[in-house]
């Protein structure tokens, strides 16, 4: 069957991750491409004759090359309000994106996941437990593969599990068959503008789900955060939670120290099965027992036997830069928790120890609000390193929220972070690295961030 996209030329804005699969995919549906980026060749560290029959034009947008284009595939990375996009916009472009073109053809059915913290942890947590369950299971969106890649070798019994960002959402017009948002709080401002429009474009894994005779979509919501909640009155489908305060009649819950699946998320007669004890989970944190919660909610949704999920969470470890434990030394626990590039993060992380703390924040701010976390943060800590762009910032709420508060520095580097943290911690202290900004001041994300920290450590 001919793609809808033949013969169609095709612009992809950015050439990241993203932009770099749809170069390799769009040529194989018999689309003309046209890939740009405002880095040039050589900072992009690309030949662009490994991309036989696909234009470049990089180093900057030029209105010209929109001129014949019947679509624009923008990277999560790139703002809709850029010049170009405004411009594709207003000569009646269509906007699309990788996640989209990918559902729109996908014979399998397609798990989303979204959140403004857990995403990887839950779609990790899924992906294993449904294969565990003997699905074929493909895994990947915002986090592991660009889907496209593999979009040939997807069958119609396969399962797709999708983490999907706020950034791939908001163009999103195709839902998938389970949407699941596990929280929404204030994350992404310096990009969304407010807390509406935010919302917004997290609602979009859900709004366009459908139900029919033929087919009946499934949200899985989190009963305990309210701005996932909200999203209630929007679904048409079928409707799950997971809840650690409350027993709910269709999805999974905490009961007393059980992980409870009942109702469509528990696919051996629909009556409660306990799934584990709370402290049979591995993963550090009450955040924790929700991703696991909404695992189970949507993997029962999604076929998968109370045997699967116990089997999986008992055995799982967590995933890189996320509470991970990095090494103990001197009697010091180091651990990496660079995903936290929201204050609300860092306060589900603090939340999560009893120990004194060394506590290392910074990074870059994404006009967030850090005055709840700082409060808990400095009676946490036995003392907090302020390093990046944001230290001074940081500075100044602790001087505000607690004045009398002076156990914390500055550092130039992570480097000299780390290297001041071993100086200050005692033995049975932790060292957490958990910034609350993004990484974009010093490196290319959080994940190398990370990576460096683990470095940092492991040379001590």
């Amino acid at each position: 069957m001919t793609d809808p996209l033949s013969e169609k030329k095709v612009a992809v804005l950015g050439f990241a991750r993203q932009g770099r699969a749809l170069a390799r995919w769009l040529p194989t549906i018999g689309a003309r491409v046209l890939v740009s980026d405002d880095k040039t060749a050589q900072q992009l560290g690309v030949n662009p004759s490994d991309y036989p029959g696909v234009d470049f034009v990089l180093g900057g947008h030029v209105p010209d090359m929109l001129d014949g284009v019947d679509a624009l595939c923008v990277s999560g990375g790139v703002p809709l309000d850029l010049p170009i996009v405004v411009e594709a916009i207003q000569r009646g472009i269509p906007l699309t994106n990788d996640a989209q073109l990918f559902m729109e053809r996908c014979p399998a059915k397609v798990i989303g996941i979204t959140g403004s913290a857990g995403k990887t942890t839950t779609t990790t947590l899924t992906g294993l437990i449904l294969q565990e369950a003997r699905f074929k299971t493909w895994v990947g969106g915002n986090i592991g593969d660009v889907l496209l890649d593999v979009l040939p070798q997807i069958e119609r019994d396969d399962r797709v599990v999708m983490e999907l960002s706020s950034f791939q959402l908001e163009l999103m017009t195709h839902s998938p068959h389970i949407g699941a948002v596990l929280n929404i709080t204030p994350n992404h401002l310096d990009r969304h503008g407010t807390m509406e429009s935010y919302l917004n474009a997290k609602a979009h894994i859900v709004d366009h789900q459908v139900y029919t005779d033929g087919q009946v979509d499934t949200a899985v919501l989190g009963w305990d955060d309210g701005g996932s909640h909200s999203l209630e009155e929007r679904i048409v489908g079928r409707l799950c939670w997971f809840s650690a305060l409350s027993m709910v009649g269709d999805g999974a819950f905490l009961a007393g120290r059980r992980l409870i699946v009942v109702g469509d998320s528990s696919i051996e007669d629909g009556d409660p099965r306990v799934v584990l004890e709370r402290d049979e989970i591995p993963l550090r944190g009450d955040h924790n027992v929700l991703n696991v919660l909404a695992a189970c909610a949507i993997t029962g949704v999604a076929g998968a036997p109370v045997q699967a999920m116990t089997s999986v969470i008992r055995g799982f470890k967590g995933v890189p830069h996320r509470l991970e434990v990095v090494r103990t030394h001197e009697g010091v626990t180091y651990i990496n928790d660079s995903i936290a590039t929201a204050p609300e993060r860092v306060l589900a992380a603090l939340k999560s120890f009893d120990e004194p703390l060394v506590l290392l924040l910074g990074g870059r701010d994404k006009k967030l609000m850090w005055d709840e976390m700082i409060t808990l943060a400095v009676q946490k800590s036995r003392h907090i390193l302020l390093f990046g762009d944001a230290a001074a910032m940081i500075a100044d709420v602790i001087q505000r929220i607690v004045p009398s508060f002076d156990n914390y520095s500055r550092a130039d580097s992570l480097d000299q972070a780390v290297e001041r943290a071993r100086e200050l911690a005692l033995s049975g202290d932790v060292v957490l690295l958990s910034p609350g900004g993004t990484s974009y001041d010093a490196y290319v994300d959080f994940a190398e961030r990370g990576e460096h920290f683990r470095q940092l450590v492991n040379s001590l």
